[in-house]
């Protein structure tokens, strides 16, 4: 098997049906500053993303007919900004999601995580050390 020099995820695309809610619910739980834009027939707000740091970025995205929230796709997992993933998902309901997992311990030299569902109906899950 090969090693490669970067990380496997280049990128990830969340779907969702209303950009304002989501914009609004990323913002509120990961104290973010999501920006959109419109390209054609898709709108897409961008996660910040730093070109030195570590792990991939990517965006919400909102398309009829190409990109349908679901809770039984794949799993994203966000770094907790404040490295303890409890203050995050203290914000989750309030901000319109569900928590499905409260914070559970993984090992203890991963870290913890939770899982939760986003304002749009996708499962997402938050990892921290703490």
């Amino acid at each position: 098997m090969s090693q490669s020099k970067n990380n496997v995820v280049g990128w990830f695309e969340i779907p969702v049906t209303d950009m304002p809610r989501a914009v609004k619910f990323y913002n509120t739980v990961f104290g973010f500053k999501l920006e959109t834009q419109q390209f054609g027939e898709e709108e897409m707000a961008w996660f910040p993303w730093s070109d030195n740091g570590m792990g991939a970025s990517g965006s919400l995205v909102k398309h009829e007919q190409h990109y349908k929230p679901s809770a039984d796709g794949t799993i994203v997992y966000f770094s907790s900004p404040s490295e303890d993933l409890n203050n995050e998902l203290v914000k989750v309901e309030a901000a319109g999601g569900k928590v499905l997992r409260e914070k559970s311990l993984i090992t203890e030299e991963i870290g913890y995580m939770c899982l939760v569902l986003d304002s749009e109906g996708n499962r997402i899950a938050i990892h921290s050390r703490q």
